[in-house]
């Protein structure tokens, strides 16, 4: 069977592989001017054997004359309109070779940005701090290479190369064996939905990876065609065997729309690697509770954020619409049962989720905050400077001392006030349609509802906008430590060796804002958790229990307590 891609047969020699149906004839051209005619070798393939070695640059001929380098390329340099680079898997030699992984229910996951550290060698000066407070898993924003210097990552368009703006494939393995060094998990964002708007040259010789269809973000892939699927899969296996990742986030998988792909590619993955602990986790606005009974492990968890933030901030414009009606029985529902959402109508005419009471809580990953939630507001602003110090604290509370697996946001451990925004590096019309889409975006909000308040709304592809987005420690940086520290070693004593048995007793609103949840964790013990989110304060009985923890007090202000009874 044909693959993506060049391999090396030894000797000096390697064959290079390339699916292009719409085309008569390519050609390799290599950068010391060798040029060899590919060999149709059926079903739309091509390949060619020639002289190369690892770090030999080449890129593919079309019969019109455009050079453009391999989708499949593992390193790019000059850029996705560069040169591709012949790399060899096996160069690096790992010094955790025998690490498995961590099993799920240890998860805490820290979110970050490459980019913004100053890339993979940036990160991996972050995690000492990291694993000092308690954060088990590193989760990076897409790497994959994009157009420019600075993006997010989900406007790549060589799904198999690192991003030369963070580093190369070298220094993205010694980033994952220095996680292991320390015990940290290593998990990416992969974006297996779209193609970003620059760079892609795949319709010019392929039109069949594409369908008519487009996603909110670009034309839908045909991943119901052999080589388009085998093309996103054998990626996935690369970063989690040759790069050894121990996990993987799925963006936007509601937008593939081939639920049958993504079952047959989770098998695949699962098989490939049933020796270690690799969690597979998806992003589904459709809350299908289906895909998450099978080889996937979770879902991010929009409805626990939202429901959350409606009733930390009162803010109820746009998606947040949904969750105004009864933002602390919303978020009950979320801890009891995953979803808010289960088949209820979400907006007039459309329909959101199923019943998902009956998965375990470690299936969901919440948030307070993550790039999405932070960056996709007009200013980027981050939930500290939204509503306080004491309503911060107590929600990181509920978000660590709660079952379901937490996700922290790049700054968020250290009380950074920087904002995050949404930025870019396009050029000419390109970035003219991104700056003026973008405000477009936020013409339904009440406060940008004037063409001219739109104005203030960062130009994503200034560099400013990128420096601005880099996350500073906040003033009282060590009081947050100090609190993540703290909660995060109560939930790795008390609640983590528990949650494998975890199931819900139920929880409720009570009043307009404050809720009341119940577990009963493996051990059979009772963990019990009550927050509140009124800045003057609320009344009521403390949970039955010993106390485990508690931020805040209820007489004046936001907390949260949490017990434990029995075992």
């Amino acid at each position: 069977m044909m693959r993506w891609g060049p391999r090396l047969l030894g000797g000096g020699k390697a064959e290079f592989s390339l699916w292009a149906p719409s085309a008569s004839a390519m050609t390799l051209v290599l950068a010391g001017g060798d040029e060899v005619a590919m060999e149709q070798r059926g079903g739309g393939w091509f390949a060619a054997q020639a002289s190369a070695q690892d770090g030999t640059l080449y890129r593919f001929r079309l019969p019109d004359g455009r050079e453009v380098p391999d989708p499949a390329s593992r390193q790019q340099d000059g850029g996705v309109h560069g040169w591709s680079v012949v790399c060899d898997p096996a160069d690096h030699v790992w010094r955790n070779p025998d690490w498995r992984g961590r099993p799920w229910e240890e998860t805490v996951i820290w979110e970050c940005h490459a980019g913004v550290l100053g890339g993979f060698s940036g990160v991996a000066e972050k995690l000492p701090e990291l694993a000092a407070l308690g954060i088990t898993a590193v989760e990076l924003m897409p790497v994959a290479a994009f157009a420019g210097n600075r993006n997010w990552g989900y406007d790549g368009v060589l799904p198999y190369a690192p991003a030369e703006a963070y580093g190369s494939p070298g220094e993205l393995k010694a980033l994952v064996d220095r996680a292991h060094d320390l015990g940290l998990s290593m998990i990416l964002d992969v974006v297996y939905n779209h193609f970003g708007p620059d760079g892609n040259y795949l319709g010019a010789y392929a039109a069949d990876f594409f369908h008519d269809a487009h996603t909110p973000w670009g034309q839908a892939v045909s991943v119901d065609r052999e080589p388009v699927a085998r093309f996103f899969i054998d990626n996935a296996l690369m970063w989690l065997e040759e790069y050894r990742f121990d996990g993987l986030r799925f963006d936007a998988v509601h937008a593939i729309g081939d639920n049958a792909f993504l079952d047959r590619m989770a098998r695949e993955l699962r098989a490939a690697t049933d020796s270690r602990h690799v969690h597979l986790i998806l992003e589904n606005e459709a809350n299908d509770p289906d895909r998450l009974e099978g080889p996937f492990d979770a879902q991010w968890n929009d409805d626990f954020h939202n429901a959350l933030h409606v009733l930390l901030t009162g803010e109820t414009a746009s998606y947040y619409a949904a969750f105004a009606d009864s933002p602390a029985a919303r978020l009950a529902t979320c801890l009891a049962e995953g979803f808010s959402y289960q088949g209820e109508e979400i907006e007039p005419g459309r329909t959101r989720g199923a019943p998902s009471g009956h998965l375990p809580p470690t299936t969901f990953v919440n948030f307070v905050q993550n790039h999405d939630q932070v960056g996709n507001r007009a200013l980027g602003e981050r939930l500290l400077p939204l509503v306080g110090e004491a309503a911060a604290r107590a929600a990181t509370a509920l978000l660590l001392l709660s079952p379901g697996i937490p996700l922290l946001f790049i700054g968020e451990e250290v009380g950074s006030r920087a904002p995050f925004l949404f930025f870019t590096d396009f050029h000419d019309e390109l970035a003219d349609a991104v700056r003026e889409g973008r405000r477009r975006e936020f013409a339904g909000f009440p406060a940008f509802a004037d063409p001219e308040a739109r104005k203030a709304i960062p130009d994503p592809n200034a560099p400013a906008t990128f420096a601005a987005s880099r996350p500073e420690a906040g003033p009282d940086a060590e009081d947050w430590r100090a609190l993540h520290r703290d909660l995060l070693a109560v939930r790795a004593e008390h609640l983590a060796p528990h949650l494998a048995r975890c199931e819900s007793l139920g929880a409720e609103a009570d009043g307009e804002r404050m809720v009341r949840a119940a577990w009963r964790l493996g051990d059979r013990a009772v963990w019990r958790l009550w927050a509140g989110f009124d800045p003057a304060g609320c009344s009521g009985a403390r949970p039955q229990g010993e106390l485990v923890r508690q931020v805040g007090d209820p007489a004046s202000g936001p907390f949260c307590i949490v017990t434990r009874e029995g075992a």
